[in-house]
C-alpha cells in the first residue's frame, strides 16, 4: 500500500526516479536485467555474422540481394525519433508535468508502431519476392532470429509504456510510478541502441557484401 503524497513542480524531487529506496532497487534490478539482455543480443549478433553467407545454393538470396536502404533508413529514423520523444517525456516527468509526459509517450508509441509496421512489410516482402524465410537457409534463420527478436523487444517495450500510461492516467505522477516510467524510457533507449547495431552489422555490412 503506497500513500500518494501531493507534489507541486516546486516540491517535486530533482531526481524522482531515485528519490526512494524502492526506486533505487528498481534501478539495480534493471541493470542486472539489461546485462543479461546485452549478452543475449551479443550471442545473436555473433551467430548472424557467422551464418550470414550460408545459403544452400547460389540461387538463394544473399544479404546484398535482399536489403533496401531507403526502407531500412526510414525504419531507423522512426526508431531514433521515438527515442528523442521519450527523452522529452522524461524531461516533463522530472518537471512534474504529467500531461505533457503522457503526450510525448504517446508520440513514442505511435513511432514505435510505425516501425513495427515497416518491419512487418519488410519481412512480407522478403517472403513473397525472394522466398526468404526462417527455414530457407542458415542465413535466413540467423537473420529472422536477430531482427525478429529485436522486433519482439519493441512489442514488449510498447506494451510496457502503454500499460504505464493507462494504469496511471488518473493517478498522475508520484514517487512510486516515476521510477517505472523512467526505466521504461531507458529500456526503449536500449532497444534503439540495439537497432543501431543491427542497422550497421546486418544492413550496411550486408549491402557491402
Amino acid at each position: 500500500m503506497h500513500v500518494e503524497e501531493k507534489f507541486t513542480p516546486q516540491t517535486w524531487p530533482e531526481s524522482p526516479e531515485q528519490a526512494t529506496l524502492e526506486g533505487k532497487n528498481k534501478f539495480l534490478g534493471f541493470w542486472f536485467f539489461l546485462g543479461g539482455e546485452t549478452v543475449l543480443f551479443a550471442s545473436l549478433f555473433a551467430t548472424y555474422i557467422a551464418l550470414k553467407d550460408k545459403v544452400p545454393s547460389p540461387d538463394h538470396a544473399l544479404a546484398k540481394d535482399l536489403f533496401e536502404l531507403p526502407l531500412v533508413f526510414m525504419m531507423t529514423m522512426l526508431l531514433l525519433t521515438s527515442s528523442l520523444t521519450s527523452v522529452f517525456a522524461m524531461y516533463h516527468m522530472k518537471n512534474y508535468n504529467f500531461k505533457r509526459m503522457q503526450a510525448w509517450l504517446l508520440f513514442t508509441v505511435i513511432l514505435g508502431l510505425a516501425f513495427l509496421g515497416c518491419e512487418i512489410y519488410e519481412f512480407n516482402h522478403y517472403y513473397h519476392e525472394y522466398k526468404h524465410t526462417f527455414t530457407s537457409s542458415a542465413f535466413g534463420s540467423s537473420f529472422y532470429m536477430l531482427v525478429g527478436f529485436h522486433g519482439a523487444h519493441v512489442v514488449f517495450g510498447l506494451s510496457w509504456i502503454v500499460t504505464l500510461m493507462v494504469r496511471n492516467a488518473k493517478r498522475g505522477l508520484n514517487l512510486y510510478n516515476a521510477p517505472k516510467f523512467y526505466l521504461a524510457s531507458l529500456y526503449w533507449h536500449f532497444i534503439d541502441v540495439v537497432w543501431v547495431f543491427i542497422f550497421t552489422v546486418v544492413y550496411l555490412m550486408g549491402m557491402v557484401g
